[in-house]
């Protein structure tokens, strides 16, 4: 999530975002006045989260801009955190405000892992070779005994 954090502190200074987390998913806000869901374009590509934005403007025709703090597009492309699930992704635009919605993806559950015993691997390496015909039909306790213990 840090790259996610670092790359939304490299948007332009008049792109206000906020990144929120829960222990389901991430919630990223981003202000973009004068931005509609027509004007917006989300999408994710190669593992990072491209938005692009235009704001719409409606100027009277008799002034032209001595000066613009908003630049008209937002064209930006955000890692997506490891956990996080694209594919469930939902966003919403609401009065210039774009919310995303990356549900996280869920941990694995909680499991007791079996620990094999050398007796098992042996076992399991001399079944492998038995039903090749590698290895003669001799017990294999003989052949651990006579395996080299005499020196």
């Amino acid at each position: 999530m840090s790259t996610l954090r670092d790359a939304l502190s490299e948007l332009p200074d008049a792109v206000f975002a906020d990144l929120l987390e829960s222990e389901t998913s991430y919630l990223l806000v981003i202000d973009l006045p004068g931005v509609t869901g027509e004007t917006a374009d989300l999408r994710v590509e190669k593992g990072r989260l491209v938005v692009e934005a235009r704001r719409d403007k409606q100027l009277p025709p008799e002034f032209d801009y001595v000066r613009e703090e908003r630049p008209l597009f937002l064209d930006a492309e955000l890692p997506l955190p490891p956990d996080a699930v694209a594919d469930e992704a939902e966003a919403s635009m609401e009065r210039g405000t774009l919310e995303i919605r990356l549900p996280k993806r869920e941990a694995a559950p909680e499991r007791t892992i079996p620990i094999l015993t050398d007796d098992a691997s042996e076992r399991t390496e001399t079944a492998g070779q038995h039903e090749s015909g590698g290895v003669d039909d001799e017990p294999s306790s003989d052949r651990q005994h006579n395996s080299g213990d005499d020196a």
